[in-house]
């Protein structure tokens, strides 16, 4: 039995919450923040507090907002640029965010037909137990039962007009928790939480295979998210390169003919997770936060599966006969508009011509976080890993493995912690003037863009590391105050 009671760990923190924000408060003068870059830095970016624009994209915009120019010609060029990379046998669809690209994929390829007589039938699709599952996998009522209400508390409200409006007519979604994950509940909000370190990709992609071979008579897609790293399950990789587990769940998908949807919301285009390797018919993207694009988002598939998604969107012809349109259909509130299609084209271009600047970049901020971790931190020196994401553009920062059945490690918030403001760590760091970034499941998600770059996309390192610091800074403050007696 565990000596552990961790319970009362995270109510010891509740107790002195006021006390641990309060010190985290001095540590911008301890760090040596100049008062002049107080909240204008920080290791996030998300839809609500994207990342800066380059000036190339800027300078886009400005330009085509003065003239004419129809949408169509846009989206064409987005959809040329997408071919160039990935071949003549995917499309491309912009929308105006990465949800939107969820929505319009999974009411167009999963849910049900609502014409014709008769009863309709409850197709289903399966979604292997991971982060962010409110996402890829909150567009069906959970099955089984246990899992009802497990996205419930994931957003700004939980009822009617919050996560479950998202649950299309007459679709499932069977979650299949992992192989050698666990879900212990963490956090002063008290909820399980998804450890994927030690995921076996090999016993989860055969447990999902027989959760399928059970449901096969009802089976309309799969879906998981397309991150790269070790905090996300997705360390084992095959030898082309691609996630493991998503290699073989799009294995599942070809073998029962329905579409694999892979939610990359924070990943980058031809840099990062390739569908054509991970075998995802279909892959989502969020392209203000990663690729430096404005607000919108991005769907990129296989062209079989693409017509019906562009049609929805108005895109994919006119009733007279066209190769693309921009008109209006079931998703026309999906649409982009002219800037973000526009800043969209210049990011994409940057990603295709020239992928070696944010790799170089990618690189200096590995080095710079390895760096602060070894120099600067109390930490333990064991499980912490650190590893880079070319998917995510980003740097990870996992403790997960600090935790022992017997030891005690780094207090670990769930993501509910973060709606309820109760992650310590997330809401500790604007008050030292960064901003913060995704720092949950005892995995935090270091990325540029909130002004540690400049203007032509250059790492500005002196205002890295002050961010980087700062995340250290709250973590060891949190951890120390668990420990107390």
């Amino acid at each position: 039995m565990s000596k552990i009671n961790k319970f009362r760990i995270y109510q010891k923190l509740q107790m002195h919450s006021q006390e641990i924000l309060a010190e985290m408060k001095k540590q911008a003068d301890d760090i040596g923040i100049p008062k002049d870059l107080r909240g204008k830095i920080g290791l996030g970016g998300g839809s609500g507090n994207p990342p800066t624009l380059p000036e190339d994209v800027l300078q886009a915009i400005h330009t085509y907002g003065r003239e004419v120019v129809p949408l169509a010609k846009l989206v064409d060029e987005i959809r040329d640029i997408v071919k160039d990379v990935y071949g003549d046998g995917y499309d491309a669809a912009p929308v105006s965010t990465a949800e939107a690209a969820l929505w319009v994929s999974f009411d167009t390829l999963v849910s049900p037909p609502f014409e014709g007589r008769g009863e309709n039938y409850r197709p289903a699709y399966i979604a292997p137990y991971e982060r962010h599952i409110h996402h890829q996998g909150g567009y069906g009522r959970p099955f089984p039962p246990k899992y009802k209400d497990l996205v419930g508390d994931r957003g700004s409200t939980a009822g009617e007009l919050g996560v479950y409006a998202k649950r299309l007519c007459d679709l499932d979604t069977i979650i299949v928790p992992l192989e050698g994950a666990t879900y212990d509940a963490h956090g002063i909000k008290y909820h399980p939480v998804p450890i994927l370190n030690h995921v076996d990709s090999r016993r989860s992609a055969e447990r999902i295979a027989r959760v399928a071979e059970r449901h096969a008579s009802r089976l309309g897609g799969f879906a998981s998210l397309g991150y790269d790293t070790l905090g996300y399950g997705y360390s084992e990789k095959e030898t082309n390169g691609a996630p493991m587990l998503q290699r073989m769940i799009g294995k599942l998908a070809a073998e029962y003919d329905v579409p694999y949807i892979c939610d990359n919301a924070r990943g980058l285009p031809f840099i990062g997770t390739d569908p054509r390797k991970n075998l995802s018919d279909i892959i989502l993207y969020s392209m203000d936060k990663a690729a430096e694009a404005p607000t919108s988002g991005l769907i990129i598939g296989k062209e079989d599966v693409m017509v019906p998604v562009r049609k929805a969107l108005g895109y994919h012809g006119s009733r007279g006969g066209t190769v693309s349109t921009y008109g209006k259909a079931g998703y026309v509130m999906a649409d982009p508009g002219k800037e973000a299609l526009t800043g969209m084209v210049v990011a994409l271009k940057k990603l295709r011509d020239r992928p070696n600047e944010m790799r170089k970049r990618i690189d200096e901020m590995y080095k710079i976080v390895k760096q602060e971790f070894e120099t600067f931190s109390s930490l333990p020196d064991e499980g912490i890993h650190v590893t880079k994401s070319e998917n995510g553009a980003a740097v990870e920062v996992n403790y997960s493995d600090t935790w022992t059945e017997d030891v005690a490690g780094i207090p670990i918030f769930s993501i509910e912690d973060m709606y309820a403001g109760s992650n310590l760590i997330q809401v500790g760091l604007p008050l030292m003037g960064i901003n913060t970034p995704l720092a949950y499941d005892a995995n935090v998600f270091l990325v540029m863009g909130q002004g540690n770059v400049d203007g032509s996309g250059n790492l500005l390192q002196d205002r890295v590391e002050f961010a980087v610091r700062g995340v250290i800074r709250a973590i060891e403050i949190v951890k120390r105050w668990a420990e107390l007696k």
